[in-house]
């Protein structure tokens, strides 16, 4: 089984999926392989996708905190404690960085007056909720985000956070823009392993492929760990394979030139 990050990976920068890639992914299924997705997206951005790809079974949203169905369905969903969440916001009060909170579906928003809003509408499949006030929302939150254009000062909050929360989050940039903040088991690492368990497929049966930090989980669990090309050097040097950039189809080179190769040896 391939289980792919979406953003930086399987899409393109202007978040659209090319005809390479579906391509690519069709030919995979073709042989054999089945195909699942794993990312920081809430549900409402990875359905589509899904759908278009025409893939089934399971896939994990919210860095694979939050399982669902193709179908849309819920399996489960681990969600941040009331009081974990709260701090979080707390250690996000920064004046260049904006907070988000996705919870019951919604994502909520204090400003419009964003430059990644555009962005995360387009990758959220959602439009934001205006809310200054998030109190009523942090006893069901999935994941809640910093956001800051100040790339150097979310990498000291990654790791301060992370120090400040301990075993009660999983704190990781998802891009270099945004600090996600979910439940301790809300991690690529443990939800490539629901993920893997529900498929019925060992973990050194698995590939993987994705290009930030928060993908590291999953690399150190799956047989085969591919990095996209444009990824930080961090994430390429863990990996076993690297393949080409998110706007190269990467993906498509990664399925062809390494992930079918492997297989049939």
């Amino acid at each position: 089984m391939l289980v792919s990050d979406i953003d930086g990976t399987l899409v393109r920068d202007d978040k659209r999926l090319s005809k390479d890639v579906i391509a690519a992914v069709g030919r995979l299924q073709e042989a054999g392989i089945r195909m699942s997705l794993i990312s920081a997206r809430p549900p409402s951005g990875m359905l589509w996708i899904a759908k278009q790809l025409q893939l089934t079974g399971l896939i994990g949203a919210f860095n694979g905190g939050t399982i669902i169905h193709t179908d849309g369905s819920l399996i489960s969903a681990e969600q941040l404690e009331p009081e974990c969440a709260e701090r979080a916001l707390a250690l996000l009060a920064l004046p260049a960085v904006t907070p988000w909170v996705f919870a019951g579906g919604k994502w909520y928003a204090r400003t419009l007056d964003d430059v990644y809003v555009p962005r995360e509408r387009r990758a959220a499949n959602l439009e934001p909720v205006v809310r200054t006030d998030f109190a009523g929302l942090l006893s069901h939150a999935d994941k809640i985000v910093g956001v800051s254009n100040d790339h150097v000062l979310l990498a000291r909050l990654d790791a301060k956070i992370a120090a400040a929360l301990g075993d009660a989050a999983t704190v990781c940039r998802s891009q270099p823009y945004y600090l996600d903040i979910t439940a301790p088991s809300a991690n690529k690492g443990d939800g490539l392993g629901t993920l893997a368990s529900a498929a019925g497929v060992p973990l050194a049966n698995i590939a993987v492929i994705g290009d930030q930090r928060n993908d590291l989980p999953m690399f150190a669990r799956a047989g085969l760990s591919v990095a996209m090309g444009q990824g930080p050097a961090s994430v390429r040097d863990a990996a076993h394979r690297v393949t080409q950039s998110n706007e190269q189809d990467g993906v498509a080179h990664a399925i062809d030139e390494i992930i079918l190769k492997e297989a049939a040896n």
